[in-house]
């Protein structure tokens, strides 16, 4: 998979779940948005990640990594308190987060291997 696509699926799942935690919610909060954001921020950074931009997709793999970090708090309070839809929805940002990861580090391995190759 091209980390773009990956960048952008992960967009499309924050934004969707966090949308959902926030509205689906009796008492919703602004910080359930906060993944909101994330993904608007992923999905316009998507066109220049595409054309290789190497600033964007560093800075991309970092807030992914900084935006795993903090789903973990939401997911163990998720939990804590035995609300599985809450746990499910931030699991999956989570995983989907990860997933990108793993396509955005494959990604700057086989780019490494490749100008090592020339």
């Amino acid at each position: 998979m091209k980390p773009y696509i990956a960048n952008l699926i992960n967009a499309g799942v924050l934004i969707l779940l966090g949308l959902w935690g926030y509205f689906g919610s009796e008492t919703p909060s602004m910080t359930a948005l906060i993944p909101v954001g994330f993904g608007v921020l992923f999905a316009l950074a998507t066109p220049p990640f595409k054309k290789d931009n190497k600033v964007v997709a560093h800075i991309i793999v970092l807030l992914t990594f900084l935006l795993i970090i903090a789903l973990v708090m939401p997911l163990k309070a998720a939990l804590g308190r035995g609300d599985s839809s809450a746990a499910l929805r931030v699991g999956t940002m989570v995983f989907s987060c990860v997933i990108a990861m793993i396509v955005f580090i494959k990604s700057f391995i086989d780019a490494r291997k490749a100008k090592n190759a020339m």
